[in-house]
């Protein structure tokens, strides 16, 4: 399965299903893992903080938290831009 496809089928996962799915990928194909995060534009540095901090919690837990974050933040995004029609004069080049 291609990976931008997958990523559209995250959104459907419950919380607990993602998890169960980011630990699969931790195990057995973690490149596949950060080629979705790379996808979705989960932030690095965000990523390494939360797992620093919480050195000895669920990695998958942790991250499906920051892919859900990220996919509800994409979809503000496009709704925002949906309802405005226009860039904002702060967001123009």
């Amino acid at each position: 399965m291609d990976a931008g496809n997958e990523v559209y089928k995250l959104e459907d996962l419950t919380a607990d299903q993602l998890s169960v799915f980011i630990n699969e990928l931790i195990e057995k194909d973690f490149s596949r893992l950060v080629l979705i995060l790379y996808r979705l534009d989960v932030s690095e540095e965000k990523l390494k903080t939360v797992l620093l901090e919480h050195p000895t919690g669920d990695a998958g837990n942790m991250i499906a938290e920051l892919i859900m974050q990220r996919i509800a933040q994409q979809k503000r995004s496009k709704e925002i831009f949906k309802q405005k029609g226009e860039i904002p004069e702060d967001e123009k080049w």
